[in-house]
């Protein structure tokens, strides 16, 4: 069918996508020029989001329930294309942030650090999986036909973030008839935002207030040097073909071929097609790892001369993707499809804050007692928001990152995939045996408790020993 350059479908997704960054570009004006917003810490992202929300519902008052983002504007049909925008925007970010290259070696101590790290990241996600799915189990024995292992979606939202939350919301609501699946789980992710912003802001007003930190200035620019920009072994910026565009090949080559292996698989074993699919970011990881390890063979055989990940481009690709897809995920979330379940998300909502909080302080003062409360900020803003929240919070403490805590942050990814995993399996299991997976939760955090108490002691022991 031909397309004329004037019709709705040929603008409807370059208008989305430009309405995405503009808000993007509103909230950052509101940030920085309103006092009380700029100290919030809630992410640019996060407040695009829910303008777009705040006009998407105001419209659908003003015109009797009919859609915002399923105008002609739009081509008809936004909404569907706000899903998809956040499902691609999560694989293609972790793509990206797998190929930085790794800055420096980890010593036993750090290696042991980061275990940890990743280890509390687990636990934390299921510390939030066992309460999430306890409040719905009880409130499906009052609610009618309500939907019972919607509380694990606790984990996915506030642990995981918005693109995995909309993840297994669809599969809940195509596989299992959750009905209004997709929306429970955005919500659940935004709630999560706030929970970072605001216990995040408390936190450090209480620090603030003990005198035990001092407030950098944000209006000063970072001056970045060359070789932060740009490594002497990497490919030339303007080349004949540009550096940015190197790296944007690297990462949809990347996803194209994480999308055939999804395919095959999804052929081979047609009744799992849609967890194969949720895994879109775990299987991208693995195949960009995979393209790390050859590359690096090639450059130690001198095949390859140059480098051609740019750790400082792909940084920049990461936060683009991230950035849309929580803005895009926020703007997706359908506030009329949530009527009858306003009650059990703002408890599931207030519970993972306090839990989060709580568990994670209570971890870091013991197993990080070097630098407890940059651990403790980066750790709870990953926990209820993304990476980039703990890292915002981590910045208000720790401005030069001259603690470890944003290098466990990203080294403890590996550790948290090999323990998490097991969590992705059970996220299948809770629709089909509720009660089952509740109990398995308690194990599996029971289990991650151990290791942890485990790796404490050895610490203590060997602290002891270097004492002597």
């Amino acid at each position: 069918m031909a397309i004329n350059f004037w019709d709705s479908e040929a603008w409807g997704l370059l208008n989305l996508v430009g309405v995405l960054l503009l808000s993007l570009l509103f909230a950052n004006l509101l940030k920085k020029n309103i006092g009380f917003l700029r100290k919030s810490l809630i992410p640019t992202s996060v407040l695009g989001g829910v303008l777009l929300l705040i006009v998407a519902v105001i419209y659908e008052k003003a015109a009797g329930g009919a859609s915002f983002f399923d105008t002609a504007f739009f081509g008809g049909n936004g909404s569907a294309s706000l899903e998809v925008l956040t499902y691609h925007c999560l694989a293609l970010g972790f793509i990206a942030v797998t190929f930085k290259p790794s800055e420096r070696a980890l010593t036993r101590k750090r290696s042991s650090e980061v275990f940890n790290t990743g280890v509390t990241a687990v636990a934390g996600n299921l510390v939030q999986g066992v309460l999430g799915m306890g409040i719905t189990l009880i409130a499906a024995l009052i609610l009618k036909d309500f939907f019972s292992s919607a509380g694990i979606l606790l984990p996915f939202g506030y642990g995981q973030g918005t693109g995995q939350a909309l993840n297994w919301g669809n599969t809940y609501e195509t596989d299992y008839g959750f009905a209004g699946g997709k929306t429970f789980g955005l919500t659940i992710a935004a709630f999560g935002f706030l929970s970072a912003s605001i216990g995040g802001v408390i936190h450090l007003n209480i620090l603030r207030h003990k005198k035990k930190i001092t407030v950098p200035n944000d209006d000063e620019d970072k001056i970045l040097l060359s070789e932060e920009v740009s490594a002497s072994d990497e490919i030339p910026m303007n080349g004949s073909i540009d550096k940015l565009t190197v790296q944007l090949a690297f990462v949809f080559v990347v996803y194209i071929i994480c999308g055939v292996v999804m395919k095959v698989l999804g052929g081979l074993a047609e009744g799992l097609k849609s967890t194969i699919y949720g895994f879109n970011f775990l299987f991208g990881v693995l195949i960009a790892t995979l393209f790390k390890v050859i590359n690096k063979f090639l450059r130690k055989k001198k095949i390859v001369k140059k480098q051609y990940f740019s750790g400082f481009l792909m940084a920049r690709i990461s936060g683009f993707f991230f950035d849309l897809m929580i803005v895009a995920g926020i703007a997706a979330i359908k506030i009329s499809a949530l009527k009858n379940y306003w009650p059990v998300i703002i408890i599931l909502g207030i519970v993972g804050a306090l839990s989060t909080y709580y568990y994670v302080r209570f971890v870091c003062r013991k197993m990080f007692p070097e630098y407890s409360e940059e651990q403790f900020l980066v750790m709870y803003g990953m926990l209820t928001g993304t990476a980039s929240t703990g890292m915002i919070l981590l910045r208000e403490i720790d401005p030069e990152f001259s603690t470890p805590a944003a290098e466990n942050l990203v080294y403890q990814n590996l550790p948290a995939i090999v323990f998490g995993f097991p969590m992705m399996l059970l996220a299948g299991l809770a629709p089909k045996q509720p009660l089952l997976t509740f109990f398995i939760l308690i194990g599996f955090l029971i289990a991650m408790n151990v290791i942890l108490f485990i790796s404490y002691r050895v610490a203590k022991k060997n602290a002891l020993k270097s004492r002597e």
